[in-house]
């Protein structure tokens, strides 16, 4: 990935002024991809001229307000969903993937990336000690809960990379093909390690994987929650998965799925609508909310029947297999992923166009805004451990 000399002599400047990571077993990390070459133009992705680098801010979510601690170089892209970071449990390191890269023969043209960052959150400051190579289209990447291994989904390559983890060494272990047409997108691991799901995009399919050791398997059970399905997100207690249907965006509504993880065979147990292209998905750390960033339209060209000048971040409760409307709150243009304080009391919004993390307090029936965190590039991606 080239790097303008401006953008990394501003990174640098910039990595002078913050404090170094805080080491105390009570700061809680998130970490946000943020990318420099995309850039909405009245409704189409447009590489700008001359962009800044591609970078990875590191959030400490435990601060009052949460802050940025540090800042890395790192390739990311906005293409996939949102769980296009990992960070492992003991949050030792962050799994950073890049789906597209700028094309060499052309400046303003973008080519499928097949590059994994490892970033070394023990590090004083934080560093990128190294990048493997997984498949084209890198996109949704997870690391289980023991942090042994990793999985990383490949949307233009149809497959799923395998990773075995030692010493914060990544080193590949296998590949699963489901097929070129396939996209797959998001990732996620089961808390005990077994099994792990895959939302395929191409093909309208979450698959489910059983794993052994470093042996992933596809089981050829899949799951069907709707069109397209996208981000996707295990809750931490490993009962209920969540997954956004992004549709095909010709401005119908979408839909996200609750999927029962403890029935045998898993299987859809919910679909509610929620608007425009829920780009992405996460779960509260209690497993009791669901969280929707839904583009609304906000992505789209002014003159678009379907254009709306703000995006919706939506909540929903989780109880009996259901997922019931609790609130909502407008949030910015081309919104991404989200993540939770551990307390599940702040929300944290990713908003491209405005370049902007967007905070919320909860206190488990509203959203209130909480103040914002402003950035060089728009935010893409974002993890936080689980």
């Amino acid at each position: 990935m080239h790097f303008r000399a401006s953008g990394m002599s501003a990174l640098a400047a910039a990595l002078l002024a913050l404090p170094l990571l805080p080491q105390s077993v009570h700061a809680q990390l998130a970490v946000s991809a943020n990318d420099g070459k995309a850039v909405l133009v009245d409704g189409t992705n447009t590489v700008p001229g001359n962009p800044p680098a591609d970078y990875v801010s590191i959030v400490d979510l435990g601060a009052k307000p949460p802050k940025v601690v540090a800042e890395i170089l790192a390739p990311t892209s906005v293409v996939g969903p949102p769980q296009s970071i990992a960070v492992s449990a003991d949050q030792s390191i962050a799994l950073v993937t890049a789906a597209m890269k700028l094309d060499p023969a052309d400046a303003k043209k973008l080519i499928p990336n097949n590059e994994v960052s490892v970033i070394d959150l023990k590090a004083s400051p934080p560093s990128r000690i190294a990048t493997v190579t997984a498949g084209a289209g890198a996109a949704g990447v997870a690391i289980n809960r023991a942090g042994t291994l990793a999985l990383v989904a490949n949307r233009a390559a149809g497959t799923v990379s395998v990773f075995t983890i030692a010493d914060k060494k990544l080193t590949a272990a296998g590949t699963i093909d489901f097929g070129r047409t396939s996209g797959p997108s998001a990732v996620a691991f089961t808390p005990d390690g077994q099994r792990a799901l895959v939302s395929r995009d191409g093909d309208h399919k979450i698959s489910v994987l059983s794993v052994e050791g470093s042996k992933v398997e596809y089981t050829k059970r899949d799951i069907n929650a709707g069109l397209r399905p996208y981000s996707m997100e295990i809750s931490s207690q490993g009962d209920v998965a969540v997954v956004g249907n992004i549709g095909i965006g010709q401005g119908d509504s979408d839909t996200i799925s609750l999927i029962d993880l403890k029935a045998n065979p898993p299987r859809v147990t919910d679909t509610v609508s929620v608007g425009q292209t829920p780009e992405g998905v996460s779960l509260s750390p209690d497993g009791k909310f669901a969280v929707a960033t839904v583009m609304s339209g906000s992505n789209k060209p002014k003159a678009s029947p379907f254009f709306n000048d703000f995006g919706l971040v939506k909540v929903f409760a989780i109880k009996g297999g259901k997922l019931t409307p609790v609130t909502e709150a407008k949030v910015g243009h081309w919104c991404q992923g989200s993540a939770w304080s551990k307390d599940g009391k702040t929300l944290v919004v990713q908003c491209t166009v405005e370049r902007e993390l967007m905070m919320f307090s909860f206190n488990g029936k509203t959203l209130k805004p909480a103040g914002s965190i402003k950035l060089t590039a728009g935010p893409v991606g974002i993890g936080t451990a689980r």
